[in-house]
């Protein structure tokens, strides 16, 4: 008897010992030790990410993201934190943590899908690619700070590994080739006059340069003359070297190898890598492209519906398509003769939106926000205005970026430019990004955004609320908020027609010109977009279709206590997320 008390005694104590262990790994001290500790790695292992972030202690390092030693040590990360992950009773943790912990779930689970694919045999396009990226933190106004010398000694590190980069970045290319995995032949020639243009040897056009003409008060003559010979030596034997060998491989090596067609479809396991990009943006496991190709046409037709209504309301005698001949052609729609018009009638429509946003937001970001041109190296790739966040912490604005490489052809109509102002600023990603970034209540590892299927969703569907922001008043920008629309339910079509070989570049360009107020550059740019980020383009309309879906379910659930200030502030609280845990959240706020 004696004995089995002893025993039983034990495995009592073991059973206790047991639980209130499991109780601790349940605190929420433990998993958010997890996400911290996360994040820290992570910065680590992407120190561009980390710069943009405003951790500024890796500011000196550039990660040579294709090779092999790096996604193996990437792929030991992401398994490894998937397995502690695994470890946490998700039932047992608070709403804001069973939040991050799904989130985080699923950003690793992501990750982990996406290594045997060999992305990495593509590593950079027209649109997105690490030389322009280092092109916009070198030109001094971008994320890389240069406020001590410290910081331009960290720069000139930094622009040091790149050459180490492009010869990893070619090693890749090389690769594709040799497994039929290249870009199409069009992007590629986009692609050599960026890196001929960023390989400028000249110090009064070198965007590089600039850093060193305006140096802080606060430096010394000494140090100035130390740093500038430093940053000369480095631009002229590494950086301008590097693009220069990216420009002469392209056009000599790459290009004859690159696809005629224009997209994934073409290329061996192309189907799969397009379905994990469709996966990837739209954060919606269910949505096949054939699902969303379809969603894409129903979409477009009831947008020309909404157009059509427009046009009837001018008295415009003819075809739809017509009409957009008229609104591309009136030169009452194009006003401007200067850039500084064009910054201006941004401008005017900030006013025009800022007394109305209490009315649907509870809440207002601390982080200012600027409108500024786009500089002149990138101007020519820029399809529209677009959005660069800031950080309130280091006292840096976002901008609202507008790119004007004519002024006398922007046109307020199919520029959409109230719409478009919404959307890329306030109350669109100025909004939701600022939110983000300003909330110390949730991980660091989710302060910046991610998941663009909410990010964009929210900003599209931000321009919905257009007329209680006091725009689209008169026919001409009510049209542009519908070309905007349209432009987006567009995308659903030609993104999944480009990867699954429905349509050709040619055939696209066309369908879009064919459905919108748009020009023939404009629509080529946008298609060659598509080609160079499949999937990006579907996290537009897909998020903004199922933000209004949560919001009407909401409208109807809760009946006279449904606050749409209320869901604007709920949708925002959390920071941005994919839209699967997106739903569990808001059907548990609806029922709280």
């Amino acid at each position: 008897m004696t004995t089995f008390r002893v025993v039983k005694q034990m495995l009592w104590s073991m059973t206790l010992l047991l639980t209130v262990v499991k109780a601790k790994a349940q605190e929420p001290s433990s998993i958010r030790q997890l996400f911290d500790r996360y994040y820290a790695e992570r910065m680590q292992l992407f120190p561009l990410e980390a710069t943009a972030a405003g951790y500024h202690q890796y500011d000196h390092l550039l990660a040579v993201e294709g090779s092999v030693p790096y996604i193996a040590a990437t792929t030991k990360f992401y398994q490894q934190f998937l397995g502690e992950l695994k470890k946490y009773d998700r039932s047992a943790l608070t709403e804001a943590d069973r939040i991050s912990c799904d989130i985080l779930m699923y950003t690793l689970n992501e990750a982990v899908e996406a290594i045997p694919l060999h992305l990495e045999y593509m590593p950079m396009n027209q649109f997105v690619s690490t030389p322009l990226e280092l092109a916009s933190l070198g030109s001094g106004s971008g994320d890389q700070p240069f406020r001590t010398v410290k910081d331009y000694e960290n720069w000139a590190q930094r622009m040091t590994a790149f050459t180490e980069w492009t010869d990893t970045c070619i090693a890749n290319f090389n690769k594709g080739i040799r497994a039929g995995i290249v870009l199409p032949r069009v992007l590629v020639q986009k692609m050599i006059p960026q890196m001929e243009a960023l390989a400028e040897t000249d110090t009064a056009k070198c965007i590089f340069y600039k850093p060193i003409a305006q140096f802080p008060a606060s430096f010394s003559t000494a140090e100035r003359a130390r740093l500038t010979k430093q940053y000369q030596q480095v631009i002229a034997g590494n950086m301008c070297p590097a693009y220069r060998k990216l420009a002469g491989y392209l056009k000599t090596v790459y290009l004859p190898a690159a696809q005629q067609q224009s997209g994934l479809s073409a290329l061996p396991g192309g189907e799969k890598i397009y379905e994990y990009y469709v996966r990837s943006f739209t954060t919606s496991p269910g949505l096949t492209p054939d699902k969303i190709y379809k969603t894409g046409l129903a979409e477009v037709a009831r947008i020309k519906g909404e157009m059509k209504k427009v046009q009837q309301q001018e008295g415009f005698k003819g075809s739809l398509p017509a009409f957009f001949v008229y609104l591309k052609t009136n030169p009452r729609l194009m006003p401007f003769k200067t850039p500084e018009e064009v910054l201006q009638a941004y401008q005017d429509i900030y006013n025009r939106v800022q007394p109305h946003l209490k009315e649907l937001f509870g809440h207002f970001p601390q982080t200012p926000m600027v409108i500024r041109r786009v500089e002149a190296y990138r101007e020519a790739a820029s399809a529209g205005p677009f959005y660069i966040k800031g950080n309130l912490v280091e006292n840096r604005s976002a901008i609202l970026y507008v790119p004007v490489p004519d002024a006398t052809k922007i046109n307020v109509t199919f520029y959409g430019m109230e719409a478009t102002f919404i959307h890329e600023a306030i109350p669109g990603h100025h909004f939701q990004i600022s939110f983000q970034q300003e909330n110390t209540n949730i991980p660091a590892f989710r302060r910046q955004p991610t998941f663009s299927a909410f990010f964009e969703g929210w900003a599209l569907y931000a321009e919905s609320l257009g007329p209680q922001l006091g725009c689209y008043q008169d026919a001409y920008q009510k049209m542009g908020a519908l070309n905007n629309e349209i432009h987006r339910a567009i995308r659903l079509v030609l993104d999944v027609a480009v990867h699954t070989g429905k349509m050709t570049r040619e055939e696209a360009i066309a369908y879009m010109m064919a459905n919108e107020a748009v020009s023939e550059s404009i629509a080529a740019a946008e298609v060659e977009r598509y080609m160079a980020m499949p999937g990006q383009a579907l996290s537009y309309k897909i998020g903004e279709i199922k933000l209004k879906e949560l919001r009407d379910k909401a409208a109807r659930k809760m009946g006279r206590k449904f606050n749409l200030t209320a869901f604007h502030d709920a949708l925002l609280a959390h920071g941005d997320m994919p839209l699967q845990v997106l739903e569990t959240y808001i059907n548990d706020w609806m029922n709280r």
